[in-house]
C-alpha cells in the first residue's frame, strides 16, 4: 500500500453538507442509490463523532457516514429516520471518495481509519452493505458476508450485508473527544 497522496480525514462539519451531497449524487445517481440531502443528514446527525471526511488539496473528496445500529440490520435508503440505537456495532451507512482518488489505496486508508476509530470508541463490530461487487474487496479486509440478512430493495439487486469483528482499543486507551456508544 501506498501512502503517498497527501490526504487527511476529520470529523464531518456543518459546512461539509454541500459537498458530501454533491459526492454522493455523482457516486450513486446513475443506479438510482442516491438519498438526497436530508436522509444523509439524518444520518449524521445520528452520530456527528463516527461521520468523517477525506481532504485532498483543500476540499472535501471523500465521506464516511457511520452510525451505531443493531447487528444484521441496516436502514431502508427510502426514508429518513433520526434514529439513535444503543448498539456496539457501527454500521457505515455511506463511503464514498471522489473518482479521481479511486484505486489509489485512499479507499483502504480510509477503512483502516474508521476501524481505528470505532476500536478506540469500544465498538465490537463493524457492518455494512456493500453495493455494486464492493463485497469482493470487503472480503479482502476480513468482512464477513451475511447472506441470510434480508436487505432492503433499495441498494440493488447485488447488494449483500457484510461485518467484521473488531479487537477494541488498545488497554488504557480511550478517545473522549469523539462519541462512545452507550
Amino acid at each position: 500500500m501506498t501512502d503517498d497522496i497527501d490526504i487527511s480525514f476529520r470529523l464531518l462539519a456543518d459546512d461539509d453538507w454541500d459537498a458530501v451531497v454533491a459526492l454522493e449524487f455523482d457516486a450513486y445517481a446513475a443506479d438510482d442509490l442516491s438519498e438526497g440531502r436530508e436522509a444523509l443528514r439524518a444520518r449524521g446527525r445520528s452520530s456527528p463523532g463516527t461521520c468523517f471526511v477525506l481532504e485532498h488539496g483543500g476540499k472535501v473528496r471523500g465521506y464516511l457516514l457511520s452510525l451505531p445500529y443493531p447487528l444484521h440490520r441496516c436502514p431502508d435508503l427510502g426514508q429518513v429516520e433520526e434514529a439513535d440505537f444503543d448498539s456496539r456495532n457501527l454500521h457505515v451507512h455511506d463511503f464514498v471518495i471522489a473518482e479521481e482518488l479511486r484505486g489509489k489505496d485512499v479507499a483502504l486508508r480510509f477503512m483502516r481509519h474508521i476501524r481505528e476509530q470505532a476500536e478506540r470508541q469500544g465498538f465490537e463490530r463493524i457492518s455494512m452493505v456493500a453495493v455494486r461487487r464492493s463485497d469482493i474487496l470487503l472480503a479482502l479486509l476480513g468482512y464477513r458476508t451475511h447472506r441470510e440478512v434480508a436487505v432492503p430493495a433499495g441498494y440493488g439487486k447485488r447488494a449483500v450485508y457484510m461485518s467484521m469483528e473488531l479487537q477494541g482499543p488498545p488497554a488504557g486507551q480511550t478517545d473522549s473527544a469523539v462519541r462512545t456508544p452507550r
